[in-house]
């Protein structure tokens, strides 16, 4: 479905930004404002295994905490 592929989406554009803390952040930022709730949810268990291995994106989680 349509917003399934939002979700998808944006992991995509995060991976790709991810060289970029910043943008990385902004991205985040992004689909948190696109994605519906539950998709939220989602981003956020993808993005917590995604950055276990990248000490410099933990802090995008603060983005999430809201």
């Amino acid at each position: 479905n349509m917003s399934k592929s939002m979700l998808e989406y944006s992991k995509t554009v995060l991976k790709k930004v991810s060289f970029d803390t910043l943008l990385f952040c902004k991205e985040l930022k992004k689909a948190i404002m696109t994605l519906l709730p539950e998709e939220v949810e989602e981003l956020k268990v993808w993005l917590e295994s995604y950055i276990t291995d990248k000490p410099e994106l933990q802090q995008s989680l603060v983005y999430l905490k809201a």
